[in-house]
């Protein structure tokens, strides 16, 4: 079991989630300040999304990235800071003519994905490990390994440490093939995804076999969707993990009741503290990764 567990807050996300709860936050004042709340609360780090202001509907723009990072350092909140460059793989075809694209394909290269990284150089930036079928339909992922070598070289030099986002076992087999080409540098640190339709399903099994993948030092959080949120909690730690919590994922404290991103860390911290383990602290959670000393 892990006794000092790093909590990372995923605050927005890119989902259709902004209409179906008012906590969502939506502007960048909104997403920093409820940045701020989840550490108050107790999180170590925060993943951000950006969206479209006026719409909600997910965006890659640097300058909203740069207003978010801004904002939450301003407040001098002491939080380890986790940009998403996963966004640029969304590809959306039609069935009966597969080369033809449809509305809420955004679909770029590598380098592409990495404008704001490289402008703002934050902590960590993800990187999305392979490809899937993205639910239902015909909405496809797309991330592939030319993508993730070209990506994860220029992470590299830009001396940001990846979170390498695991959605399926074969995912977490070629990040292990971007350690070996010399594409990663030590210690490593995965993100093992679970319950997104259709990648690995949110089973114990399941997770304890993708751990028992990992590299040696590779340290690892996990995370499941929906009500499974609370309960991987207390799973991803009994096998030695790091955890997520936050509105990306889900967005109720209990049936029927919606939840903030604060209200989401202040439970994980309880079910931690419950298991007899304790938060880190940002600084710690610096340490643990291999990541730079606060600035």
């Amino acid at each position: 079991m892990n006794q000092d567990v790093i909590i990372t807050c995923a605050l927005t996300g890119a989902g259709d989630t902004v209409r179906k709860s008012p906590h969502v936050p939506v502007t960048p004042e909104q997403i920093a300040a409820s940045a701020v709340q989840a550490a108050e609360a107790g999180a170590a780090a925060v993943h951000i999304h950006v969206r479209d202001p006026g719409t909600g509907a997910p965006s890659r723009d640097p300058r909203l990235y740069r207003e978010v990072v801004e904002r939450i350092k301003e407040t001098g909140t002491d939080v380890v800071i986790n940009l998403t460059a996963g966004m640029g793989g969304d590809l959306v075809i039609d069935p009966e003519e597969p080369l033809r694209q449809l509305p809420g394909t955004d679909l770029v290269g590598g380098l592409a994905r990495l404008p704001h990284v490289e402008d703002l150089l934050p902590d960590i930036c993800t990187l999305d490990c392979g490809s899937l079928n993205f639910g239902d339909g015909s909405n496809l992922y797309v991330s592939t390994p030319d993508m993730l070598r070209t990506g994860a070289k220029r992470i590299q030099e830009l001396g940001v440490r990846p979170e390498l986002e695991i959605f399926d076992t074969g995912h977490l087999w070629f990040a292990k093939q971007l350690l070996a080409e010399g594409l990663l540098d030590d210690p490593t640190v995965f993100q093992l995804c679970m319950g997104i339709p259709w990648g690995a399903p949110a089973d114990p099994g399941v997770l304890q076999s993708m751990v028992n993948m990992l590299p040696e030092g590779a340290q690892w959080a996990s995370f499941a969707l929906g009500r499974m949120q609370m309960p991987w909690v207390a799973q991803s730690m009994l096998l030695g993990g790091h955890v997520r919590v936050g509105l990306e994922d889900n967005l109720y404290l209990g049936k029927g009741a919606k939840a903030t991103n604060a209200q989401l860390v202040e439970r994980a911290v309880t079910i931690v503290e419950a298991l007899g383990a304790r938060v880190a602290t940002p600084d710690e959670a610096r340490l643990r990764l291999g990541l730079k000393p606060r600035g």
